[in-house]
């Protein structure tokens, strides 16, 4: 299978298959459904270390991509790595499930993985119209 999953975390509110089968109609949906993907979930320490070692910020964050090659390997995705803390605290903000909150990060980790950003206006709203189509494809609401 394409997708790999690993959680290096415990909660009982995982749902590991559900959310790698999930990856996997997301990237049907983008078009790459032979594409590679890895899924990481991670505690708060772990995705602040790789957000000051990557990112030069000093603080935990909810989703990090790391795509592999230079773009054209576009079967070779990348890793998101997902911080199971930060999707917890957000989903009880948003009052959403855990499931749902890691579900629209994982929206949002691949879209990276593909070159959207967010960083200016034009952009976030190309990526933005992105993750609602991508939710509909999973029937997910959106915003939730």
């Amino acid at each position: 299978m394409p997708v790999a999953l690993v959680s290096r975390v415990r909660n009982r509110d995982l749902r590991p298959t559900k959310l790698r089968r999930t990856a996997q109609r997301l990237l049907d949906a983008v078009g790459y459904p032979k594409a590679s993907l890895s899924i990481t979930l991670v505690g708060d320490a772990t995705i602040r270390k790789l957000n000051r070692e990557y990112r030069r910020k000093d603080r935990p964050t909810d989703v990090l991509s790391f795509p592999l090659g230079d773009g054209s390997q576009q079967q070779l995705l990348g890793d998101v790595v997902i911080s199971v803390a930060t999707a917890k605290r957000q989903a009880a903000e948003y009052d959403a499930t855990l499931e749902r909150e890691l579900e629209r990060l994982l929206i949002h980790g691949i879209l990276h993985l593909l070159g959207h950003d967010h960083h200016k206006r034009d952009e976030r709203l190309r990526m933005e119209r992105e993750e609602r189509r991508l939710a509909r494809a999973i029937g997910m609401p959106w915003p939730y």
